[in-house]
């Protein structure tokens, strides 16, 4: 029995140690993104998933500026330091994956099967979270690191001014990547009994 799946999901794992020496051209890599979300299920087939693919400069913008800038008057000045540190990790990578859920396709989910129209905002975020778990994988399987970070809404306005982002996107996570400057630490479970019943 092959477990080749399981071997991708292993060695995806959280790497905030990141660099710009991509192992793949960012031509690759982008087109590693887009089919890796193009493949990803959602409800009704309803592929509410979008990405904005920020490389280089504007990845560092999103990071040094944006979400910097808007976190500094909310963080206590003597605590800034370890933010400040944080966000320049993130901008140390080589590009940053944006993903958003489209609201105007949920609407239309919403008007064609009113019976399920409480619950689809709750499938969107399954289908925004299994997006962003392939990306991750395809990521790793390629030897690119990458976190998974959640600073919307806070830095939503001025992503969607600097980078003319459609009115009906709405920000649900970010995903700073690169190559991986340090390798991984441990990772450790909690007992499968607190997880997991087995019923026959």
């Amino acid at each position: 029995m092959s477990h080749h799946a399981i071997a991708l999901f292993t060695a995806r794992r959280t790497q905030y140690a990141l660099g710009k020496n991509l192992p793949l051209p960012e031509a690759d890599v982008d087109a590693l993104i887009r089919q890796a979300i193009r493949l990803a299920p959602s409800s009704f087939n309803s592929q509410s998933s979008r990405a904005v693919i920020l490389f280089g400069a504007a990845s560092e913008k999103l990071w040094k500026n944006i979400t910097k800038e808007t976190l500094r008057p909310m963080v206590p000045a003597d605590a800034f330091a370890s933010t400040d540190a944080k966000m320049d990790s993130f901008a140390a990578g080589a590009g940053t994956v944006l993903f958003y859920e489209d609201q105007d396709t949920l609407k239309e989910l919403q008007q064609k099967f009113p019976l399920y129209a409480d619950n689809f905002p709750i499938f969107s975020e399954h289908s925004a979270g299994m997006a962003q778990f392939a990306v991750w994988t395809a990521l790793a399987e390629a030897g690119i690191g990458a976190s998974l970070q959640h600073y919307a809404p806070l830095i939503d306005a001025e992503v969607s001014r600097t980078w003319d982002i459609p009115v009906a996107w709405k920000l649900r996570a970010q995903m700073p990547f690169g190559s991986n400057e340090k390798p991984f630490a441990e990772k450790t479970f909690i007992a499968d009994e607190a997880r997991f019943k087995t019923i026959r």
